[in-house]
C-alpha cells in the first residue's frame, strides 16, 4: 500500500482497474470514438504486459461502467452516447367477437420469409452458433450405432421412456410434477399444440387467444375450422385476465390458447400471480388451456419462469414444450402433457403420426442427462441477451423516435409499433425487394390487424450486416412515416 493510500485508509486500485482507467481515459480523450472497436483482450494483454485474467477484468469493468459493449464474435466497441429509450407498446385492443380465422396471409408470408439457415430478421429461428450441433450429431451417431433396433423400429405413440423420464425430472424446475407416463412425445411443439387443440374442440367451436398471437397457432385454428376470440394482451405481462373473464362470461368458449413465457411475437411473460389467477378463472368455467412454453428456458437472467401448468390442479392445462428453440429445430422433438385429455391425445397422435422418430429422442435424452443441456443454456442465454440488446440499440438509433418497442426478458423476438402512417405490409414488400426479411404485424392477427407493427428476430449473433439491415429498415420506416 502506498503512503497516500495508507494515510487515506483506502486500498489502491487493482491492476485490472488501473488498466480500465487507462482505456477509459483514451475514450474520454477521443482516441476511441463511439462505435470504434477497442483493442481485444489479447491485444490489451500484450500492449500492457499483463495477464489474460487482468485484461479480462479490465474489459468487464469497462462494460460495467457502460463505456463499451460486446458484440458476439466481433469484439468490444465504444458505446454510443445514451439515447432516450423508446416507449413500449401498450395493451392491445382487438375486438373479442369470435371470427373465422384467415391464415392465408400468414401462410403466404411465412413461405417468403427467407432462408432460415441465413441470418434473418424475419423467421423466428436461432443461428447455428446457438445450437450444440457437434454434440448432438455425435450422440445421434452413437445411438444409431449402439441401439439400431430401437432407432429403426416403430416407437409407441407416447415416446421413448428415457426422454419422458428426463422431461418429467426437469418439469420440477418448471413448477409442475408429473410422471413419465403423463407425457406424450410429439414431432415438435406445433404438433403438440395441434393435437391438444383438436383433443378439446370440434369444428365451429371458439378458442380464446391472446392478441397478437403466434401465427402458427392461427394456422392450426384455421385448419381445424375453429373460430378465434381475440383477447387483449400487454407486451410485458401477457394476456389480460380481466378481459378474458369477460369473454368467458359472455361467449361460449371451448378452449384458451397462449404462449406463457416470452410470447411470440411480443416477448411477454406472465407473472406467477397472473398465471394462478388464470388457472382459477379457467377452473371456474371448466375451460381447458393449451399452454405453449417453448421459450421459457431462454430467460436472460434469474430462474426459469414457472409454467401455468405449475398451478393446474384439475388437469385442465394441456402443456406443450419443445427442444426446437433451445437445441435444434431440425430434431423435431417436442412433447405434450395433456392432463385429463391424455387418452384422447394419445389416440390422435397414433392416428396422425404414429410416433416420433426414436433416434432424436434418445440423443436428446442422453445430452440432457449428461449435463450438456444445462451447460449449453448457460452459454446461450448470455448470447441471446446480447443479441436482443444489440437489436434494441440499433432500432433506437435508426428508427423514428415515435417508434415503440418491447423489452423482453427472454427469447429472441422483438415487437415494434411503427409510427401510425407506416403500413407493415408495404414495408415488408419494400424491405424484401432489398433482401431484408421481416414479419409484418398482420401475420399475428386472425383478421389482419396490427397493420403498423412488425416482429424482428434476434436469434442470430450480431453482425455488421445485421446493423446495416436495421439501418436500411429504419430509413424505409422514416420515409413512410414522413409521407404518412
Amino acid at each position: 500500500m502506498t503512503s497516500a493510500s495508507a494515510a487515506a485508509g483506502t486500498t489502491p486500485p487493482h491492476l485490472y482497474e488501473q488498466l480500465a482507467d487507462e482505456v477509459e481515459a483514451q475514450i474520454r480523450a477521443g482516441t476511441y470514438r463511439p462505435g470504434d472497436r477497442i483493442p481485444s483482450v489479447r491485444r490489451l494483454r500484450d500492449q500492457h504486459q499483463v495477464s489474460l485474467t487482468t485484461a479480462l477484468g479490465a474489459m468487464r469493468v469497462l462494460e460495467d461502467r457502460g463505456l463499451v459493449r460486446a458484440r458476439p464474435q466481433s469484439g468490444h466497441f465504444v458505446r454510443e452516447p445514451a439515447r432516450a429509450a423508446f416507449a413500449e407498446p401498450g395493451l392491445s385492443s382487438p375486438s373479442s367477437r369470435p371470427r373465422r380465422v384467415d391464415a392465408s396471409l400468414a401462410m403466404r408470408l411465412n413461405l417468403g420469409i427467407g432462408n432460415p439457415q441465413e441470418p434473418t430478421l424475419g423467421a423466428a429461428v436461432q443461428g447455428p452458433e446457438l445450437m450444440p450441433m457437434a454434440a448432438i450429431s455425435r450422440l445421434l451417431s452413437q445411438v444409431l450405432r449402439h441401439q439400431p433396433t430401437a432407432c429403426h423400429s416403430y416407437d409407441a405413440p407416447p415416446g421413448t421412456p428415457a426422454l419422458r423420464r428426463i422431461i418429467a425430472q426437469r418439469g420440477i424446475d418448471t413448477g409442475y410434477s408429473v410422471s413419465p407416463d403423463e407425457i406424450v412425445i410429439t414431432s415438435g411443439a406445433k404438433e403438440a399444440v395441434y393435437l391438444s387443440i383438436r383433443a378439446v374442440t370440434r369444428p365451429g367451436d371458439t378458442v380464446a387467444i391472446e392478441s397478437p398471437a403466434y401465427y402458427a397457432l392461427l394456422e392450426v385454428l384455421a385448419s381445424l375450422g375453429l373460430r378465434a376470440a381475440e383477447v387483449p394482451s400487454h407486451p410485458r405481462s401477457g394476456i389480460d385476465t380481466g378481459a378474458l373473464a369477460t369473454v368467458l362470461r359472455t361467449r361460449p368458449v371451448a378452449a384458451v390458447a397462449l404462449v406463457s413465457n416470452f410470447s411470440n411475437p411480443t416477448g411477454s411473460c406472465m407473472t406467477d400471480q397472473a398465471k394462478r389467477r388464470l388457472v382459477d378463472l379457467l377452473e371456474s368455467h371448466d375451460v381447458p388451456l393449451i399452454e405453449d412454453d417453448v421459450y421459457g428456458e431462454l430467460v436472460f437472467e434469474g430462474p426459469r419462469p414457472r409454467a401455468i401448468k405449475a398451478f393446474d390442479r384439475r388437469g385442465l392445462v394441456l402443456y406443450c414444450g419443445s427442444y426446437s428453440k433451445t437445441l435444434s429445430p431440425g430434431l423435431r422433438v417436442g412433447w405434450a402433457i395433456p392432463g385429463r385429455y391424455q387418452d384422447k391425445l394419445e389416440l390422435l397422435k397414433l392416428v396422425v403420426n404414429q410416433a416420433t422418430a426414436p433416434a432424436p429422442q434418445l440423443a436428446v435424452a442422453a445430452f440432457v442427462e449428461s449435463g450438456g443441456f444445462d451447460r449449453h443454456l448457460r452459454r446461450v442465454r448470455h448470447m441471446y441477451r446480447e443479441q436482443m440488446e444489440a437489436t434494441i440499440d440499433a432500432v433506437t438509433r435508426y428508427f423514428p423516435a415515435e417508434t415503440k418497442i418491447t423489452k423482453p426478458g427472454g427469447g429472441h423476438v422483438l415487437w415494434a409499433e411503427l409510427p401510425g402512417g407506416v403500413d407493415a405490409l408495404d414495408l415488408y414488400e419494400a424491405a424484401a425487394a432489398g433482401g431484408i426479411r421481416i414479419a409484418p404485424g398482420p401475420m399475428f392477427s386472425p383478421t389482419g390487424g396490427y397493420r403498423n407493427f412488425i416482429r424482428l428476430n434476434t436469434g442470430f449473433p450480431w453482425r455488421p450486416s445485421t446493423e446495416r439491415q436495421i439501418e436500411r429498415l429504419g430509413q424505409l420506416v422514416a420515409a413512410r412515416a414522413a409521407r404518412g
